[in-house]
């Protein structure tokens, strides 16, 4: 399969094919029948000489072909933006697709916003935001920017780190009340937990350490309840309804704690922090919609710190 005669509006038809998941779907949003979706579809398909989508009535998939040209059609899309960006970059504002990643909670509650005052800032920009509960590889093409949690290894990948990420034990007051406050870590076995099963965590197993220690020297706590689930959301929302004690991200629990909804545990300990970065790939550092937009979530998550 050669890209050689490939137009950028071709790359962008295909991209815009795969994003809809259906022929129909596609219609739609290039505003232009379904017969002329299918029509254009088996025009690059003739010319590669490969099909490129198993069609069905209802949803199409890419075949193993449609998959390799998806993969090269957003990076020379991707890279065609960056390079009229950066030879205009002083006669105009960033524009182009943005496309964000970030975890279910952390991205409704503080990626979304954000992304509503960066899109009024910067109109020409086209920002789609992906929320899942696992982040993808970094190696995965799919998204320009990745909210993470913790720096990654990956030296392929430049990581901004945005804010801190402390991870506080917190219960209702009612739970207190009924069952005592605990006053040391080896304390929490006796305690109803709330676990949360997330990623490659340890799952119940709780590191807590005082100020005075070093991280490596945290206790590790084995701990166990009725409850569990792997929506942060859910947990919290158990937590002020007086089940058991919580570890949850302060970002996630800030409000509660404010109101007297929510009180912290074990004040003196601290648990392993878990940074937010903003990751994306190296080839992307001189793109303008990359830079300004990870300069507004600095700004956004300057308070966390």
């Amino acid at each position: 399969m050669s890209s050689s005669g490939f137009q950028p509006a071709e790359l962008g038809f295909i991209v815009s094919l795969s994003s809809a998941g259906s022929l129909s779907g596609a219609a739609r949003e290039l505003g232009i029948t379904t017969s002329a979706v299918s029509k254009r579809l088996s025009i690059i398909e003739a010319r590669v000489g490969v099909p490129l989508v198993n069609r069905t009535t209802r949803r199409m998939s890419l075949t193993p072909e449609g998959d390799v040209l998806l993969e090269h059609a957003r990076r020379i899309l991707g890279e065609i933006a960056d390079l009229d960006q950066l030879l205009t970059s002083s006669k105009g504002m960033p524009k182009g697709q943005l496309r964000v990643n970030a975890t279910l909670g952390f991205g409704r509650l503080h990626v979304a916003p954000v992304i509503s005052k960066y899109v009024l800032r910067y109109p020409e920009v086209d920002v789609q935001l992906q929320l899942s509960v696992d982040p993808p590889a970094l190696t995965d093409d799919q998204f320009d920017v990745c909210i993470r949690f913790g720096a990654p290894a990956d030296s392929r990948v430049i990581a901004k780190r945005l804010a801190s990420n402390r991870r506080l034990l917190c219960a209702s007051p009612k739970y207190l009340a009924e069952r005592g406050e605990p006053k040391s870590p080896s304390e929490l076995r006796r305690h109803n937990c709330i676990c949360i099963r997330q990623g490659d965590e340890a799952y119940g197993l709780w590191r807590l350490f005082s100020g005075r220690e070093s991280e490596r020297d945290a206790e590790a706590v084995k701990v166990r309840g009725n409850l569990a689930t792997n929506d942060g959301e859910i947990a919290v929302n158990w937590a002020l309804d007086g089940h058991g004690i919580l570890m949850r991200a302060e970002w996630d629990i800030e409000r509660y704690m404010e109101s007297g909804r929510l009180v912290q545990v074990l004040p003196a300990y601290r648990t392993p922090d878990a940074d937010i970065y903003a990751v994306y790939p190296q080839r992307h550092q001189l793109s303008a919609r990359i830079r300004t937009f990870v300069e507004f979530l600095t700004d956004a998550f300057e308070r966390f710190d």
